[in-house]
């Protein structure tokens, strides 16, 4: 037995938790140089788990390969290389784990990119790079906790966040190499991912005031595409 594992099982009151109104809202840019760039121009960097144990996971993997198959010596190369794979996903889940509890307590509102993470892994060239980062780990443990803690988590959509400018909102068309944002219209200059994130906020903030007014949005989405009962059946034939 390699590990041992105890449950503990207790019940536990329900404690409301209010909202503490003093905390702002904050939008967040993900990314694979910093894994976290905040509106506010706060940054979370990239551990790079795997890229830091890329030699030697290579090199157990190498010694997996030489041994015999069925031998005793294979069987504790595999359990070597095992527990080199789950240090790297422990790190990965401590750091994550630290990164969405800040953001838990210090905002109130946290707004990410609704990145299509699935589609994204299917660019084998960054598949890896993207499952380090761990994007949507983040973001389900940041939900949780904000949850917990009275706030919430938004979702928006991550069109144009790069190229847009958070002042003016012209777009400003941008290579990846390019990592300052210059706004020839209202003479913005900022951190491409900072720029980024305060367009996230924006967006974040505009669609929970959409969200505050529900039944009055599908009222006239309704009240547009039904016709009137004479319209409908008021007619006749010349």
């Amino acid at each position: 037995m390699e590990r041992w594992y105890a449950a503990i099982q207790v019940e536990a009151p329900d404690v409301k938790i209010e909202q503490d109104k003093n905390k702002p809202p904050i939008g967040i840019d993900l990314g694979l140089m910093n894994l976290a760039v905040l509106s506010d121009g706060a940054t979370f960097e990239n551990p790079h788990h795997l890229k830091q144990s890329t030699v030697r996971i290579k090199t157990l993997q190498k010694s997996l390969s030489r041994k015999k198959l069925s031998s005793h010596n294979r069987a504790k190369a595999k359990i070597v290389l095992g527990k080199a794979h789950r240090k790297i996903r422990n790190q990965r889940l401590d750091h994550t784990h630290k990164v969405s509890n800040h953001l838990a307590k210090n905002y109130s509102t946290v707004v990410f990119e609704d990145l299509h993470i699935s589609k994204m892994l299917k660019n084998h060239n960054l598949a890896g790079a993207i499952m380090d980062a761990a994007w949507g780990q983040l973001r389900t443990f940041t939900a949780y906790k904000a949850e917990r803690r009275g706030g919430r988590e938004i979702l928006v959509p991550s069109h144009g966040t790069s190229q847009e400018c958070s002042r003016c909102h012209i777009v400003v068309p941008k290579t990846l190499d390019m990592r300052v944002h210059r706004c020839p219209e209202c003479g913005l200059v900022l951190d491409r991912d900072v720029n980024a994130a305060q367009n996230v906020l924006r967006r974040g903030l505009e669609q929970a005031r959409a969200e505050a007014q529900p039944l009055l949005v599908a009222h006239r989405r309704i009240s547009k595409f039904v016709p009137r009962k004479q319209e409908a059946h008021g007619f006749s034939r010349g």
